[in-house]
């Protein structure tokens, strides 16, 4: 096999093993700490038809990039940082170099190669047999992907050698396994519920979520899903981003890829979190590119990315001129770090001829510095040569980044833990274990799993001033930075820190975000964009969930009458305090105007007046009657009843004005009994006066014994009978349930009634029911008596104001039950004041008329005439 593949080295363009030579601190006791890095490339094991023949025993393909330095201890790396390509295996022929011409992903065998590799004498794969104890490692720098830490577990937990990984932790069934793990990368967990806190603080509830189809991405998803449901955020669709595999599949794959793309792109979800790995960035960039491979019929809409800390900016060569302004404004978790001192210095310094043994070095260059070697069997790139002295801070930071990235700082981290614990078991061991020999280390008996009880309780400040430690499940104790990626036309981006995770504060603290230095993608004009499902329900409205939708999908209803919302997308419409009420809107809640009828209103003021006239005219009246008391038709008519009806009537008119003005007790207790007791004695005068008419006249018949009844103590017995039968009612009435002033809140929405509760709406009804009956006696006799000679017939008068009477109480029910409020008050005041001014009309104008107007008509001879 060559020594370089025969297509592009392709992958994340950062050499691991320039970055573990980088040893800036000096200050240990130990001599040196040396690295071997072993390149991940795919190598298929040898394979052999079933047959009965013996099969021929074949090394496997050799890893193609390695570093090595000696020195007293060895600190392992196995790293996957290289994409190589290879065929379809028809399993037809044993593996060759021929194999290498497709693109393939990380793969088990190889890591599984290259932890035997380190666990052999060097140059030879013997697995469990070394010449001698030098070649040991002590420890093992695995990443960034998990399935490469789970691989090279299986078979370095049997040696029990302390592995440090700095990328995504995998899921690891064998406990006993776990124990000699060691995590760079921060807590899973604090991982999901800050992307959590961060789909909260930006209030998207609408999100799309994509993963890779593999272990740790399904895991994610478990997690997730749950915290997403309780906190009120939906997802609109899951996807799998699409699987590269054998060029004889790309067809299924680029279908796949093309329908993927449709769900995504066209989904109403402004936010994607996007689960991934180191490689997910690779996949991401070829699979925005479909709309230019294949014909996609979709308008796209402006999406924001959420990544996860396990990803990174990785391109392949082919990949150098492709837009990358797709992750302008994206937001991502990195785990934590800082910018080292003397890096920079280092990078500057760096070229081939500084790293002869380093064959990762001189393929990355090529694929960099688009050059070639002279002796290169590559094809030279535009026809340059690499000259060796090309500066790596020259390249643009989408090729190579010559800041500290949050892997390097996780390696370094790594490292120089792994060193503080050697340290700290010299220490501890220096009486027993340690010799002289010029300062080396020399144990041939040295139990190196020991020192996993040192790397647990290991402790100390990096270079960059940061303490560094582990906690008992052997996480490092830090947290995420959250970054916003920012592009710029000339294909080069900054990786902004806007905020950071506090894994210790409250969860809903727990994220600290400064929103004013976020830089949003350019589609959203700058502003941070809205990701819901529906447009959020304006205050005055509620949600109601829609049918078969996420229960972040809903419509808006209007909120009931009489309730309120006074937020944005409210569950449900709330009902106003008492002595509130809504606005018209229905946003927010209004204090009620205290309603009464008031002699200040128009209608109060009216009927006030009314009543005062008509009160003025009965007392008019009366005075007539009184000056002309001695005349026929005064003497006629009764002067005693004529009296107490004028001035019940006078009373009836200003016990009206009890019912204007704002209800106090004493009004409450007053005004209805005093109209019963009032009326009763006006209809009771009204009755006495017709049956003293009907008695007279039978009187007059020969031999008529009415004579006895007809004089004074009839109409006083009447009127004294059916006057105290009314006040026993409204005395049992007050004793009993009397009325009281009371505030209605719900019969107006805008308003709240002072009134009087009758109390008692029985009794109420009573005092009414006898006004009637007393009405309906004096109507029929009345009407009975309408034939009597008309000289001396007051019944046609007594007939016609009855019928008046009873017309307006009749009518006065239904309108009173009808009302509410201060209408109900004014149907009432003019119930009493319209049958009042009917019994004054219908039974004293005419006499009024005759005393005033016709006074020749007021002679006894002419009262006494008989009608021919």
């Amino acid at each position: 096999m060559p020594d370089h593949p025969s297509q592009e080295t392709r992958g994340h363009l950062k050499t691991w093993s320039e970055r573990l030579n980088w040893c800036p601190e000096r200050n240990f006791s130990l001599k040196m700490v040396v690295f071997v890095v072993a390149e991940l490339v795919l190598v298929p094991l040898a394979m052999c038809k079933v047959t009965l023949q013996k099969c021929p025993i074949r090394d496997p393909l050799p890893i193609l990039h390695k570093y090595y330095k000696s020195g007293d201890l060895l600190i392992a790396g196995i790293m996957s940082q290289i994409y190589l390509a290879i065929n379809p295996m028809t399993f037809e022929n044993p593996p060759s170099e021929e194999l290498f011409d497709d693109l393939f992903y990380f793969d088990p065998s190889r890591t599984y190669l290259a932890s035997m590799k380190l666990l052999s004498t060097q140059g030879r794969l013997i697995p469990n047999y070394k010449s001698g104890t030098q070649n040991h490692p002590v420890s093992v720098i695995i990443g960034p992907n998990w399935y490469v830490c789970l691989y090279a577990a299986a078979i370095l937990y049997f040696h029990k050698i302390p592995q440090i990984s700095y990328g995504s932790a995998p899921n690891m069934d064998n406990k006993k396994q776990s124990v000699f793990f060691h995590h760079t990368f921060p807590n899973q967990a604090h991982q999901t519920m800050g992307i959590l806190r961060m789909l909260l603080h930006f209030r998207w509830t609408w999100i799309g979520v994509i993963l890779l189809s593999d272990e740790i991405g399904e895991s994610f998803l478990q997690d997730m899903l749950p915290l997403l449901s309780q906190n009120g955020i939906c997802i609109d669709f899951i996807e799998m981003m699409p699987a590269i595999t054998f060029s004889n599949e790309l067809d299924n794959t680029m279908a796949e890829g093309v329908e993927t793309y449709k769900v995504i792109m066209g989904s109403t979800a402004k936010v994607l979190v996007l689960h991934g790995e180191i490689q997910t960035m690779l996949i991401l960039r070829v699979f925005l590119q479909l709309p230019e491979l294949e014909d996609i019929p979709i308008n796209a809409t402006g999406k924001i990315w959420i990544l996860t800390a396990q990803m990174d900016f990785t391109s392949l060569p082919s990949h150098r001129n492709w837009d990358i302004s797709f992750i302008h404004g994206a937001i991502s978790l990195a785990s934590h770090s800082v910018e080292l001192s003397g890096f920079q210095k280092f990078l500057q310094e760096k070229n081939l001829n500084s790293e002869k043994e380093d064959g990762f070095i001189r393929d990355f260059w090529q694929q960099a510095f688009l050059c070639s070697f002279s002796d290169s069997t590559v094809e030279e790139k535009d026809g340059e040569i690499c000259t060796g002295e090309e500066k790596l801070e020259d390249l643009p930071p989408s090729v190579f980044e010559t800041t500290t990235t949050a892997n390097s700082y996780s390696i370094y981290n790594g490292v120089y833990a792994v060193a503080h614990a050697l340290q700290a078991m010299q220490s501890s061991r220096l009486k027993s274990t340690a010799t002289g020999h010029g300062g080396q280390w020399n144990h041939p008996d040295q139990e190196w799993w020991q020192l996993h009880h040192f790397l647990r309780n290991v402790s100390f400040n990096n270079s960059a001033g940061e303490s560094i430690s582990f906690d008992q499940n052997g996480e490092i104790v830090t947290e995420f930075d959250i970054v916003n990626w920012v592009t710029f036309p000339n294909q080069s981006f900054l990786r902004v820190k806007v905020g950071k995770t506090d894994s210790k504060a409250p969860r809903d603290k727990m994220i600290t975000i400064h929103d004013n230095t976020i830089v949003w993608p350019t589609m959203f004009n700058q502003v941070q964009p809205l990701s819901v499902c529906n447009e959020k329900c304006p205050a005055g409205y509620s949600k109601r969930k829609k049918e078969g939708k996420p229960f972040c999908c809903y419509d808006c209803f209007a909120c009931p009458p009489g309730k309120i919302s006074n937020e944005l997308d409210m569950n449900k419409c709330s009902q106003c305090p008492e002595g509130q009420y809504p606005n018209k809107d229905q946003t927010l809640c209004l204090p009620k105007e205290i309603s009464f009828l008031s002699y200040g209103e128009p209608l109060g003021m009216s009927l006030a007046t009314v009543a005062l006239s008509f009160s003025f005219i009965t007392a008019l009246v009366l005075r007539i009657f009184v000056k002309h008391q001695d005349t026929p038709i005064v003497k006629a008519n009764n002067r005693d009843l004529t009296y107490t009806l004028l001035i019940s009537l006078l009373l009836s008119f200003l016990s009206a004005l009890l019912f204007i003005g704002q209800p106090e007790k004493v009004t409450c207790l007053l005004r209805q009994t005093a109209f019963g007791i009032i009326f009763s004695e006006a209809v009771s005068c009204v009755l006495a006066k017709t049956v003293i008419v009907v008695l007279a006249f039978m009187a007059t018949k020969p031999g008529s014994r009415m004579r006895t009844w007809v004089g004074k103590k009839m109409s006083i017995s009447i009127v004294l009978s059916c006057s105290l039968l009314q006040a026993t009612i409204c005395t049992v009435w007050l004793a009993t349930s009397p009325p009281f002033p009371a505030f209605d809140m719900h019969s107006m929405t805008d308003k709240i009634l002072i009134e009087c509760n009758e109390g008692s709406v029985t009794m109420f009804y009573c005092v009414l029911s006898f006004l009637g009956f007393l009405a309906i006696i004096s109507f029929t006799m009345a009407f009975f008596a309408r034939k009597l000679p008309d000289s001396f017939n007051e019944a046609k008068f007594i007939t016609f104001s009855m019928l008046v009477f009873c017309s307006v109480w009749v009518s006065f029910v239904p309108t009173y039950l009808s009302t509410k409020g201060k209408s109900m008050v004014a149907v009432e005041i003019f119930s009493i004041l319209a049958s009042s001014a009917g019994l004054l009309g219908c039974i004293f104008s005419p006499k009024c008329y005759i005393i005033l107007l016709r006074p020749e008509l007021n002679k006894r001879g002419h009262l006494i005439k008989t009608k021919n």
